[in-house]
């Protein structure tokens, strides 16, 4: 074997066994299950944080006009806060917990999912900041009835 494809498999081989050791993730519907209950976003917001004091900055949502499909609403999000965690409500449902993501110091700062909404409501992002302060971000969407827009 020449030596440039040793060293290649070599530098894959360490770098695949670091990343397993460098990911982890918490199971928040283990940890926090009343999070996953709550009927309300404040009180999902507060089974989560522990608080529902929040500051309406740093969080920008893009959203469509209308959604044309309730069974995938296409939610797209960001920020620039050094962040730890961030959450994504909605009232549209019935429970309104979406999403809870750990995140790092070099971690995304743009999001896109989709999410399932029974009806038109409002999306709301919290991100919890390194300074332990509560950002917030709201934004309404129309779902269109029987998917149909307009």
């Amino acid at each position: 074997m020449n030596r440039r494809k040793f060293l290649g498999y070599f530098g894959s081989a360490v770098a695949l066994s670091v990343v397993p050791a460098s990911l982890s993730a918490d199971d928040y519907r283990k940890l926090k299950p009343k999070v996953w209950e709550a009927k309300t976003v404040d009180d999902a917001i507060k089974e989560l944080f522990g608080s529902a004091e929040m500051i309406e900055k740093g969080v920008k949502i893009k959203l469509p006009s209308v959604a044309s499909n309730g069974g995938a609403v296409p939610v797209k999000f960001s920020t620039k806060i050094p962040a730890k965690t961030v959450a994504i409500f909605q009232d549209a449902n019935p429970e309104s917990a979406v999403a809870v993501y750990n995140v790092g110091k070099y971690d995304l700062t743009q999001y896109s999912l989709k999410i399932k909404m029974g009806k038109s409501g409002t999306i709301t992002v919290v991100v919890e900041g390194l300074d332990g302060k509560l950002y917030v971000g709201k934004q309404s969407l129309e779902v269109a009835a029987g998917g149909c827009e307009g």
